[in-house]
């Protein structure tokens, strides 16, 4: 079911797919993760290398697995997995999963698909030093598309519904986010957090400094092990 399993503090890690080992799980808080978006299928080969459709210079990442559907696999692969995530939740728990403006209303489909109730998006401002397009609008923002299992009472602490920050300087993911990023996004969630596609580990490192649990599963072994590392790193930071 599983290649490899960790335990870095209170943060549980899973090497092998998500569709595999999410039903293997047992109840979780809420969900906040970052999935291959598979975009850009009108402007670029869906079958080039990550490196190549994400970066303009040479290669710098790992290449990462599932960013090769077309727009029709992507719903259905994303209802899979979000269907799969809202069986773990409670009532009320919240799904927040990043898109770009490509696959925004595509994603907004899978989360209605999979039951949860799609409340809106959140803003990332990347700001201008996002890349410019003579002529056109800068693309300057993607976007925390959020739901949640059936009502949420309207209770709680408030976050903010846009985050300004720019892409980190040093990034161990050709797609990573900033840790500030996923803190902000956190101000409303409760652990433990399931993060299907961890990546490089940045919802972990930010669950590990808010005291949450996490449990994080990655298919490629390569991101599975930068991840283990920075986990490994925070819970070392005081």
């Amino acid at each position: 079911m599983f290649v490899k399993l960790r335990r870095i503090g209170p943060a549980t890690v899973y090497l092998g797919d998500a569709l595999e080992i999410m039903p293997t799980l047992g109840p979780v808080g809420d969900v906040l993760t970052d999935p291959p978006y598979s975009s850009g299928g009108n402007v670029r080969d869906l079958a080039k290398s990550t490196n190549e459709k994400y970066l303009t210079g040479p290669a710098k990442y790992p290449e990462f697995q599932g960013d090769t559907r077309d727009q029709r696999s992507f719903l259905a692969w994303s209802t899979l997995w979000m269907g799969r995530a809202r069986a773990l939740t409670r009532p009320g728990a919240m799904l927040v999963c990043f898109s770009d403006w490509r696959q925004l209303p595509v994603t907004s489909d899978a989360v209605q698909c999979a039951g949860w109730v799609w409340r809106g998006f959140v803003p990332w401002d990347k700001t201008e030093g996002s890349r410019p397009q003579k002529g056109r609008y800068r693309v300057q923002a993607e976007y925390a598309l959020w739901g949640t299992n059936g009502a949420r009472p309207p209770v709680g602490p408030v976050a903010p519904g846009v985050f300004r920050m720019s892409v980190p300087r040093i990034k161990h993911h050709v797609a990573g986010k900033p840790v500030d990023l996923m803190l902000g996004l956190m101000g409303v969630m409760e652990g433990p957090i399931l993060d299907p596609f961890m990546g490089s580990g940045t919802v972990g490192v930010a669950c590990l400094q808010r005291g949450l649990p996490y449990v994080g599963i990655e298919v490629d072994e390569a991101y599975f092990e930068i991840a283990c590392g920075r986990l490994e790193e925070a819970l070392k930071s005081p």
